[in-house]
């Protein structure tokens, strides 16, 4: 898994059925990249609502958020409706996982993202970074202060 002061890997991943972003588009915003194993699931259903709550938040440390996991466009889609979420879920699909290998939280057994955070500051350096066991929630308060830690640097 990368670590702080590694560079965040560049990616482009469909946001929509026929929208993609590219991570270096946001050069110069905070990015919180919320790895998750997938859509619908109890904790990852729980763990994205928590994140579209706090997205008032995010924006006072102008931070983005996106939300990563190998589902197809589609799933996200159907997902993010049912959910009313405000934030971009990314589709890990085609190849499936090259994004979370790139961040080392591809887990080959399930053959699905780990449940892992990374704060990333505007000039592209992880400064804070997460795995979560799968069961479990991670929250919010690490990204928050990873957050409040780059606005005193």
């Amino acid at each position: 898994m990368l670590q702080v002061n590694d560079v965040a890997p560049d990616f482009t991943l469909f946001a929509t059925p026929d929208q993609k972003i590219t991570l270096s588009e946001f050069k110069g915003k905070n990015i919180i990249l919320a790895f998750y194993p997938a859509d619908w699931s109890p904790v990852c259903s729980d763990q994205m609502a928590l994140y579209n709550e706090m997205l008032k938040f995010f924006k006072k440390y102008d931070a983005e958020v996106f939300g990563i996991s190998v589902d197809s466009k589609w799933c996200h889609m159907a997902f993010s409706q049912s959910r009313n979420l405000h934030f971009p879920l990314l589709a890990d699909f085609e190849t499936k996982g090259e994004t979370a290998k790139k961040y080392g939280v591809y887990n080959e057994e399930e053959g699905e993202c780990n449940r892992a955070l990374f704060v990333i500051d505007k000039n592209g350096i992880i400064q804070w970074s997460y795995k979560s066991p799968m069961a479990v929630n991670p929250g919010a308060d690490g990204i928050l202060e990873a957050l409040e830690n780059l606005k005193t640097k």
